[in-house]
């Protein structure tokens, strides 16, 4: 009998423990910040800027960024979002302080910096505008699940590039948002953009 309660108390305490232990867990799972990766998918990338210096993934942080990949050749869908991105951000009464409009070039062949800081610049001068060479722009590719790659005449100097056309929404703590679609409806990018810079 007294073998029998002891071991019933055992099984209890045991119990007892097992439910501590579960909550203890629960709790800390709860509480946790959540480890996001900056950018997208959290791979690491730095790029020349035509802003002086090196961009990497940690440069993310500290304000909201709405980031596009593109190519200065680019007939249509590069300028359209360059301005598209500059009217929503003059739209809502913001300013660079407020968000940032960062343009990363998959062409690295002819996009020099000189030539990206010209061709953002001439859109808004704010623009912050990234090139590395191949192994660096396929590092930045990777960071945010971009694709690329040549179209046209490929072996003459007029090639265009197919590319994502994706405009990549990245909150002030560096982590992944959203997207915004080429030729998204402007109001609803418009409310994409606003919730972004209201965390």
């Amino acid at each position: 009998m007294a073998a029998s309660k002891a071991l019933r108390n055992f099984r209890i305490v045991l119990w007892a423990l097992v439910v501590v232990a579960a909550i203890g867990a629960t709790a800390l799972y709860a509480f946790r910040p959540p480890q996001r990766p900056l950018g997208v998918t959290g791979q690491e990338f730095a790029l020349a800027s035509t802003q002086g210096g090196t961009f990497t993934q940690r440069d993310l942080v500290g304000k909201p960024s709405l980031i596009f990949f593109g190519f200065t050749f680019c007939p249509d869908v590069c300028p359209t979002t360059l301005a598209e991105t500059t009217a929503w951000r003059a739209q809502l009464g913001l300013d660079a302080e407020d968000l940032r409009i960062i343009f990363v070039t998959v062409d690295p062949e002819r996009d020099t910096l000189e030539a990206v800081k010209a061709y953002v610049e001439g859109f808004d001068p704010s623009i912050i505008g990234l090139v590395g060479d191949t192994a660096q722009t396929d590092a930045a590719k990777a960071a945010f699940g971009v694709f690329s790659e040549k179209s046209g005449d490929v072996d003459s100097e007029f090639y265009l590039v197919d590319h994502t056309a994706l405009t990549f929404l990245i909150r002030a703590d560096g982590t992944f948002q959203g997207t915004i679609a080429y030729e998204e409806a402007s109001e609803t990018a418009l409310a994409k953009v606003k919730r972004l810079v209201e965390g």
